[in-house]
């Protein structure tokens, strides 16, 4: 993670000290290099399989906040219509609440959120603000199950990769005719996931459905090509 947000400063720092004739405040193509907060619930919805030991009742969890570098690509079909996408990995850990608040559910959640946003951009003389929405997919890699999990004989974790829609408003603010601006950014995820813990035998032992529905929040830099 150290090494994406390193790259992603470079990335931005070699933005801002590109000439402003080489970009074009009318182009086709807008790149973003963001600072982005993933805020998730995370919060059980369902127990579908439980052969724990643990009562279904007092099964609440929550996952933690991060904040990594991301990578945002769109394309203007028109002056006030673009398609954009973003490109980040984000890394999670879920623990438990209410009666069973500390527990160690799943470790290193990491998460590609792949999303295409359709916008729809306003003139409001010096800042363009918009609004979007479109489908998103979570692609879970390297899931492990916490160490209760474990205590409780889950050795394997494995999270659906599930589709959602995220609703999307913002602002770009342009650094005068260079083709260069600030842009702030808010995506709303409306996302479930299941989650399947197995024990060395291979027996499905806890099953969950989770509300993650995170709010995903950035600022950062952006040269319109």
């Amino acid at each position: 993670m150290k090494k994406l947000t390193i790259a992603a400063a470079l990335a931005a720092a070699t933005m801002l000290a590109t000439p402003a004739q080489a970009a074009d405040p009318e182009g086709k193509i807008q790149v973003k290099v963001l600072a982005t907060g993933v805020l998730p619930d995370g919060k059980i919805e369902s127990v579908n399989v439980n052969l724990t030991a643990a009562p279904s009742a007092a099964l609440a969890t929550k996952a933690n906040d991060n904040v990594v570098p991301t990578l945002a690509v769109e394309y203007f079909a028109t002056p006030n219509v673009s398609v954009e996408t973003i490109c980040c990995f984000t890394q999670h850990h879920v623990t438990g609440t209410g009666a069973i608040a500390g527990a160690d559910i799943a470790q290193h959640v990491l998460i590609l959120p792949a999303t295409v946003t359709l916008k729809y951009h306003f003139n409001a003389g010096g800042i363009k603000p918009y609004v979007g929405a479109g489908p998103a997919v979570f692609f879970y890699f390297d899931e492990k199950p916490g160490a209760t999990a474990q205590a409780l004989g889950a050795t394997k974790l494995k999270m659906d990769n599930k589709f959602g829609v995220a609703l999307q408003a913002g602002v770009d603010v342009p650094l005068g005719d260079s083709g260069l601006g600030i842009s702030l950014d808010a995506k709303r995820y409306f996302m479930k996931a299941k989650t399947h813990f197995y024990t060395a035998g291979g027996v499905e032992a806890l099953s969950t459905t989770h509300k993650l529905d995170p709010w995903v929040v950035s600022g950062g830099v952006y040269a319109r090509f």
